[in-house]
């Protein structure tokens, strides 16, 4: 159980089996809306789970901080008014409100505001699985170049090639430390939460592939399926640059060893990076996942 709000605890892997019921009835669709994403970015944002009172029972709040400045997350749903009002009151600001939330709130006269930096980019699954078409010509010539030059193996990823997982993402570690370049989505900056992903992927309810050339490790994905059953996010995807091409090639041969159920896949945000903006923005999203910040009225 979580204490009453305003108390708090912090989020361990221990709480998973409470959470995760509430969890698999989240139909937002909303990246940060799980509980392997909680947990993996809890030090970043400084999350905490407290719940409220509602008709139905306890009602789990996560509740947050950016650079200082508090807010939280109402992913199982909106509370009472009074309640919600308390929230507001001393976490001044609710982030990543569906647009379900927002057009409520908006009647209550909060401040609604589209957050696109956080948008959650959506592709069919067939799209990344097969690059037809014009529009993906390129990214198909870069596979094909990669193909052409190197033998590239790959296999799911299971305790027996967690060494080899880890090897990557120290390579892609100190690489990123030495350049900003953004390759088809992959971003800098999120090593701590990768390493957690790896080592905790069984109990988070990840999966993931690795890759191999010439019997070396080179790559990695990963993410998790969402409770609807036909959408999987892509939560890292990390690469050796030396290999051109092994980005678009993992990105299209992760999207074919994916379940037949899954139909959409969720490739996250941009953070209003330019440059990971123009590298999602070159696999041609067939939508996006919006997300609402709200504020009380002044």
């Amino acid at each position: 159980m979580l204490p009453q709000y305003p108390a708090s605890v912090a989020i361990s892997l221990e709480l998973r089996d409470y959470l995760q019921p509430f969890f698999l009835r989240v139909i937002t669709g909303i990246s940060e809306h799980t509980f392997a994403n909680i947990y993996l970015f809890r030090n970043k944002h400084g999350y905490r789970l407290s719940q409220v009172a509602c008709r139905a029972g306890g009602l789990p709040v996560i509740l947050g901080q950016d650079q200082g400045r508090p807010f939280f997350m109402l992913p199982f749903g909106l509370p009472e008014k009074e309640i919600l009002a308390e929230l507001f009151r001393n976490h001044k600001k609710l982030k990543c409100a569906s647009p379900e939330q927002a057009a409520i709130l908006e009647q209550q006269d909060y401040v609604v505001a589209e957050d696109r930096d956080n948008f959650d980019y959506l592709h069919a699954r067939q799209d990344l699985a097969t690059l037809a078409g014009r529009r993906f010509h390129k990214k198909r010539n870069r596979v094909k170049g990669f193909v052409s030059s190197f033998d590239c193996q790959a296999g799911p990823l299971v305790d027996a090639r967690m060494a080899d997982a880890l090897a990557v993402l120290d390579r892609w570690r100190d690489k990123a430390e030495e350049t900003e370049a953004f390759d088809d989505g992959d971003s800098a900056g999120d090593y701590t939460e990768a390493r957690d992903a790896l080592e905790h992927w069984q109990v988070l309810g990840l999966r993931g592939r690795v890759y191999y050339i010439a019997g070396q490790p080179v790559a990695y994905a990963m993410g998790e399926e969402l409770p609807d059953r036909k959408t999987f996010v892509i939560h890292f995807e990390k690469a050796d640059t030396a290999y051109n091409g092994l980005y678009q090639f993992i990105n299209q041969e992760f999207a074919n060893t994916l379940p037949e159920n899954i139909e959409t896949i969720n490739r996250e945000q941009d953070l209003g990076v330019p440059g990971l903006r123009q590298a999602k923005l070159s696999y041609h999203s067939f939508g996006f996942v919006e997300k609402f910040t709200v504020t009380p009225a002044p």
